[in-house]
């Protein structure tokens, strides 16, 4: 992720904090899976330190406290207002890029839900987090595929995330130094009434961060008659999801 793009995201992210909770079933969804693969390949009942990266509104985070014992939880999000998740589940906060900011020591677990696609190089932040864990320690982290989004990218949007990987690409960045526990994906869509109602929820999730130009009367009649004729059917149209995970632990 570049700095103009960060900040981009950034502002999106902040603009769509309030409404994110409330929206992103398919988020919740995925931090939910993530939870539950960790408890199905033995994950233990108590991380000293914990680590989440991009924790937004909490979805994994409360997961998370309800599911392990986690003495030392820091929270990091580049969006501030993400302050208030980390009182709530009385953690500390880092503000900032993952990338720039400084991580706590001695991890005995780095999580992070539907972020890393978001990273121009998923690669390279994972192969942090292998160097950052403790022996022993674990990875939980999901992002999103390539066919995340597909019908946008199909009628030409620039909304698609940077760095959309294969779980393969998950793995080859961590196998070595990490034992893969799990790796998994799921394509799932969304179902809405109208093309708008699909652009409203880009826009209330905040995942719109990456588009370019502003709509006009004209750019939004063609984008709502593509989209019908492309992706309706049964009175709605349609947006696929495409969730990837890796659960991993180091050597």
């Amino acid at each position: 992720m570049t700095a103009q793009l960060a900040d981009k995201v950034q502002r999106s992210f902040s603009r769509s904090f309030q409404t994110y909770n409330d929206t992103a079933s398919q988020q919740a969804w995925v931090a939910r899976k993530l939870v539950s693969e960790m408890r199905r390949v033995g994950a233990p009942s108590r991380f000293d330190v914990a680590f989440e990266l991009g924790c937004g509104t909490g979805h994994l985070t409360r997961l998370l406290r309800q599911s392990f014992d986690l003495p030392d939880l820091y929270l990091n999000d580049i969006a501030p207002q993400a302050r208030a998740t980390a009182d709530a589940e009385k953690a500390a906060f880092i503000a900032g890029d993952v990338r720039l900011v400084e991580w706590p020591a001695r991890l005995d677990l780095v999580a992070s839900a539907s972020m890393i696609q978001w990273m121009e190089d998923p690669a390279r932040l994972l192969q942090k987090v292998a160097d950052a864990l403790e022996p022993g320690g674990w990875l939980a982290m999901s992002g999103f595929g390539p066919l995340q989004y597909q019908e946008l990218t199909q009628i030409g949007s620039t909304a698609r995330a940077p760095g959309l990987c294969a779980t393969d690409a998950l793995v080859a960045a961590i196998e070595g130094p990490l034992k893969v526990l799990s790796v998994g994906e799921s394509v799932r869509p969304s179902y809405f009434a109208t093309p708008r109602d699909v652009l409203k929820y880009l826009r209330r999730t905040g995942v719109n961060g990456r588009a370019q130009g502003a709509w006009t009367r004209a750019t939004l009649a063609r984008f709502e008659a593509d989209y019908v004729q492309k992706f309706g059917a049964d009175g709605r149209v349609h947006l696929t999801y495409h969730p990837v995970w890796v659960i991993a632990q180091k050597r």
